[in-house]
């Protein structure tokens, strides 16, 4: 049914602020040194003076945008997830976030997706880290369509962001005439038996295994997730108070990620059975992208399994 795309993400994303550079003299982009990996290389040849590489020095990259951001420009800092995130977080606080600035924050190899380049580079802490801070918008796409969409919309926002980009090819779930607004879910499918809540790479495994469910009876209310924060309370709360049964599943440790953003919702407002899948306090290791995420317990079977585990609570109870 869906198609691994030719491309990831994170050419996609990169791909987009070149499209946007060309109409809008304002983008500029600061790199560690990798422009091409991280789709920019056109950007770099078209815009010299507009794409600087720093090199491998994330904290000198993010001290740079926010002082570009200072003037009214919007910056992208672009380069692997784990070291945007971690190596120049201290920066991003204090000198992107605090003063509101428009610096956006774009980190390839989110999640397993680095695959067998190991746990080095395998940002799977990423979006946890940059949801804490205040201003700061969190978006995580789930394929090309959907990146280039949400890319357009995080640089015409005001503020500070981080959108996540891919190594690996995901599959093709969107066409070209996706929507994305910030704080705002997508209903992929309408049930009322279960709720799954995914962003990323794991809304494919959400849709597979509500079609797996389905065979058996079983309506998945599926939800894409792609702006973890804000996260749309009001679209949680709604699809938990008619399942009363609730399965997250993201490539991203399960401490801190849209698992804890999801119980945070359900704990305040609505109280319900919840299943969070995701890395459970471990590091990766190396392999396939997808074949990780089954290895992790993050895999289609694995929702599957999640999701009758609940209803057989709910039945219980009664």
């Amino acid at each position: 049914m869906y198609q691994l795309e030719k491309n990831n993400t994170r050419i996609a994303i990169g791909d987009e602020i070149f499209q946007l550079a060309k109409s809008d003299p304002g983008i500029f982009v600061i790199g560690g040194d990798a422009a091409t990996s991280m789709g920019l290389t056109e950007m770099e040849k078209t815009f010299p003076e507009r794409c600087v590489n720093v090199g491998i020095a994330e904290q000198n990259a993010m001290a740079s945008a926010c002082g570009l951001a200072s003037t009214g420009l919007t910056v992208f800092i672009a380069g692997f997830a784990p070291f945007v995130t971690m190596r120049a977080v201290e920066q991003f606080r204090t000198f992107a976030c605090y003063p509101n600035l428009n610096v956006k924050v774009f980190g390839g190899q989110g999640g397993l997706s680095a695959a067998n380049e190991g746990v080095t580079h395998q940002g799977t802490e990423d979006y946890g880290i940059m949801s804490i801070f205040p201003n700061c918008t969190v978006v995580v796409p789930a394929d090309c369509n959907s990146a280039r969409v949400i890319t357009r919309a995080i640089a015409a926002a005001c503020g500070p962001a981080y959108i996540r980009g891919g190594k690996s090819s995901t599959y093709g779930i969107f066409g070209p005439d996706y929507r994305f607004q910030i704080g705002k879910a997508n209903r992929l499918q309408d049930g009322d038996d279960v709720t799954i809540i995914a962003c990323g790479a794991s809304v494919y495994h959400a849709l597979m295994a509500a079609e797996e469910l389905g065979k058996e009876g079983i309506r998945a209310d599926v939800v894409e997730m792609p702006c973890v924060k804000p996260i749309d309370a009001a679209a949680i709360i709604e699809s938990a108070g008619r399942t009363h049964a609730v399965v997250t599943v993201e490539d991203h440790q399960i401490h801190g990620g849209l698992g804890s953003a999801v119980a945070e919702v359900l704990s305040e407002n609505c109280p319900t059975y919840l299943r969070r899948l995701g890395l459970r306090d471990t590091f990766g290791e190396s392999g396939e992208h997808y074949a990780l995420l089954d290895y992790f317990g993050i895999g289609v079977k694995d929702v599957v399994r999640s999701a009758k585990e609940l209803l057989a609570l709910k039945t219980a109870k009664r």
